[in-house]
């Protein structure tokens, strides 16, 4: 797929602009952060680099894409400059699976106005949408403890997102996917079991069941609710489990789709303990999220796996995450957006996020610091420098690095699963506080001394806030 026009219209606007401006050899940098955290949750699970920089290796205008350009009106001397276009630029990045947090510019883009210019929405999309299913599939997953996710999403997703959302995931802590496609792009495991309509085209419920586990007799799971779960569903799949056992064959699992989800799971279970069928597993599905597998946990239910489907793949009820692309450097210049709203105004120059460990080997806090800053003992809060932290002595990681550069990406290939387990590490590494489901700590991320000084210096049209500023960083 060409995703070169996968854009909105302004980016190409102001690209045709800036290339007639004769400014399309002119620098530029762009940081790229979320401003609120999504779920009420402490953090965010940072997914779709990769995908990002596989686009980026490939992006290019065919002649399919200048032809419609042409079209829209685009002029002849920008369109010759598109045919020979690629994205040579800089892209630092923190991990893919990195725990990220608010405020904080996890990529940086650097290369030319127009390069950098274009590949906003595209950015945007990718990883926007990656980091918060991720986010959301870590927090399900978190909710579930031991027990098994599967993605069930597909068919509620959002169109072809639904293909990325397995992906995120899978990153997000999910085990497998009913997601074929996605399955096989990406090297997950695909899983699946069967629907009411197969129950219902055999006209009754042993035949089914005997049909399914005659075919697949090593991966049989019966779903019990078509007629009646534990009138008719169970009976039957225990008829049928026995009959497998007489093969030398086991029943896999169960699953249930609809009803109390707690008392019938216990129910099962104990008819299926009655059997001597402690090994079968009990699956369950429709409508779950983390907030139903933390109370079926909390009532004890007897339930190994959970099948989430629309409200991880549409990520409900936040459905997006508020990432943004703003403008840090030009021309070698530092700039910064101002707004009325102090907590739009962003951070100027090109920036390293620094993250602290505490003495019990926990993450401790994050500083956005300038690229070049070698040491500090303290940050700031980013709009009220009277707060800060004292980090001098603590050890710490910068969370920056190069991963593509010369139009290739230069990062190490890992797998999916090893994504995975990259985020479920550093989320182990947060403070308890800062996991816990409701109300979490605010973890600190706050900003250096000299990015405040910069920023004051830039920040013109409030001598006020400025002279203030100043004050108290001067008395520290």
């Amino acid at each position: 797929m060409n995703y070169s026009l996968y854009t909105d219209l302004y980016e190409l606007t102001m690209a045709q602009g800036y290339f007639l401006a004769g400014r399309e050899k002119e620098e530029a940098v762009f940081d790229y952060f979320f401003r609120k955290l999504p779920f009420e949750g402490g953090y965010v699970i940072f997914a779709g680099l990769e995908t990002l920089l596989d686009i980026l290796e490939s992006y290019k205008f065919g002649r399919k894409e200048i032809a419609y350009l042409k079209r829209l009106g685009f002029k002849k001397e920008f369109l010759e400059f598109l045919a020979n276009f690629r994205f040579n630029g800089n892209v630092f990045s923190v991990k893919e699976g990195e725990v990220v947090f608010q405020n904080e510019p996890i990529v940086r883009i650097e290369g030319s106005l127009i390069e950098t210019q274009l590949i906003e929405t595209l950015l945007l999309n990718v990883l926007n949408f990656q980091s918060l299913v991720a986010t959301k599939a870590a927090r399900i997953c978190s909710a579930a403890g031991d027990k098994a996710v599967l993605d069930f999403g597909m068919r509620r997703a959002q169109g072809l997102g639904a293909v990325w959302a397995s992906r995120a995931a899978v990153i997000g802590g999910v085990k497998a996917t009913s997601n074929v496609f996605a399955a096989k792009e990406f090297g997950l495991t695909p899983s699946g079991t069967m629907a009411h309509s197969w129950i219902q085209s055999f006209g009754d419920e042993l035949t089914a069941f005997r049909k399914y586990a005659e075919i697949y007799p090593d991966n049989a799971v019966l779903l019990l609710d078509t007629y009646n779960t534990l009138g008719s569903g169970l009976p039957n799949a225990i008829k049928v489990a026995k009959e497998l056992e007489a093969k030398g064959k086991r029943l896999l699992g169960v699953r249930l789709d609809s009803g109390d989800f707690a008392y019938l799971s216990r129910e099962v279970r104990a008819k299926l303990h009655n059997s001597g069928l402690d090994y079968v597993k009990i699956a369950v599905s429709n409508q779950i999220d983390e907030y139903i597998i933390k109370s079926l946990e909390e009532q004890s239910a007897a339930i190994d796996i959970y099948g989430v489907g629309t409200k991880l793949a549409a990520a409900k009820p936040d459905g997006a995450l508020d990432g943004v692309y703003k403008l840090s450097e030009i021309a070698g210049k530092p700039t910064m957006k101002f707004s009325e709203n102090i907590a739009k105004t962003t951070l100027p120059g090109r920036k390293e996020i620094r993250r602290y460990f505490s003495e019990d080997g926990y993450f401790y806090g994050d500083a956005v610091t300038l690229a070049d800053e070698k040491t500090i003992t303290k940050y700031y809060h980013p709009h009220f420098p009277e707060k800060f932290k004292v980090v001098k002595g603590l050890s710490f990681e910068n969370l920056l690095s190069l991963v593509f550069s010369k139009g290739k990406n230069t990062l190490s290939r890992r797998s999916i699963p090893e994504i995975a387990d990259y985020a479920k590490s550093r989320v182990n590494l947060l403070p308890s506080e800062v996991r816990r489901f409701d109300f979490p700590h605010v973890y600190k991320v706050g900003v250096s001394k000299r990015i405040i000084t910069l920023r004051g210096s830039l920040f013109v049209g409030n001598k006020w806030r400025n002279s203030s500023s100043r004050e108290l960083l001067d008395k520290k």
